[in-house]
């Protein structure tokens, strides 16, 4: 049984609320995360990229971290998102999310520039040295920097990086990881993988619809990760019936479908920031009626 530490589990990246002048909804956001660890989840990720962090001024990315710890409960994590352009940028919002209280952070590689491997390995040490447990965001698509299995196992192996949230998509690394840093913890990062990237040995999710359905994907992913082989026929049969509605989370309008699927449950997804605007009215039509699909077979928490 491996010791649960405090990036294991559920960890939900947050959506954030704004107001009607698209100013931060600090209290709709507390609110969310008590919301979440009232249903089970695990700890939430602040400042992701469904939290619209680059978009946030530092003041408010500021209080979006001491709001969220403020509104844990004893035990829940708050794995602070640190991405930013270099090494510098990245290791003050670590200190910043130490000083607030956050459990770990969550670390993309250098944002936009086409980072070589000893500029991503000093960029981690940098990071690791502000004193948290560092997880890695592998995100090439966004960031231009693919944390290839040869170069995480190095960060790891420098102890500058504890786990890795694996965005790339593509389940079989993670058989590669495992047997060049077999000490490393493996995060699902896109929820249209749970179930693969489970059976490979996943320990944690750093997740997105359960800001809609929080309870369904708890179960999804204890199903999938139990190692109990028995757990897979319901858990396949969870991930097929969810799956056309998890997929938007790889999607280019991720942020915008999470925040719709939100309001069609009643929660407050609302909004978000240029540049992203309204959805085209096709586009929302199929995220409604795929979150319509996951409530009428009873995944409606």
């Amino acid at each position: 049984m491996t010791e649960k530490k405090p990036w294991h589990g559920v960890i939900v990246a947050t959506a954030l609320p704004f107001n009607d002048d698209l100013s931060v909804d600090y209290d709709s956001y507390a609110e969310h995360v008590a919301w979440l660890a009232e249903n089970g989840c695990d700890g939430v990720a602040p400042n992701g990229s469904l939290g619209e962090y680059q978009n946030l001024s530092d003041v408010e990315r500021a209080k979006v971290v001491e709001t969220a710890v403020q509104a844990s409960p004893e035990g829940f994590t708050v794995m602070a998102g640190t991405g930013a352009y270099g090494a510098l940028q990245s290791a003050h919002w670590a200190e910043q999310a130490a000083n607030a209280g956050a459990s770990c952070v969550m670390q993309l590689p250098p944002n936009v520039y086409r980072a070589n491997h000893e500029q991503v390995k000093h960029h981690y040490a940098t990071v690791a040295s502000v004193g948290l447990p560092v997880v890695a965001y592998n995100n090439p698509i966004d960031t231009k920097v693919d944390l290839v299995p040869e170069l995480v196992a190095e960060i790891h192996a420098a102890g500058n990086m504890v786990g890795i949230k694996e965005f790339s998509g593509d389940p079989r690394r993670i058989y590669e990881i495992k047997e060049l840093a077999p000490t490393l913890d493996i995060l699902i990062g896109t929820d249209d993988t749970v179930l693969e990237v489970g059976l490979a040995g996943a320990v944690g999710w750093v997740s997105g619809y359960p800001n809609a359905i929080p309870k369904s994907c708890i179960e999804l992913f204890e199903l999938c990760t139990s190692g109990n082989v028995e757990d897979l026929v319901r858990g396949q049969e969870i991930y097929r019936d969810l799956h056309s509605l998890l997929r938007w989370d790889s999607k280019t309008e991720f942020v915008e479908a999470i925040k719709l699927s939100m309001d069609v449950l009643g929660r407050k997804g609302g909004a978000c920031r240029p540049p992203r605007l309204p959805l085209a009215q096709s586009v929302a039509d199929r995220i409604i009626a795929d979150t319509r699909a996951a409530v009428a077979k009873g995944y409606d928490k």
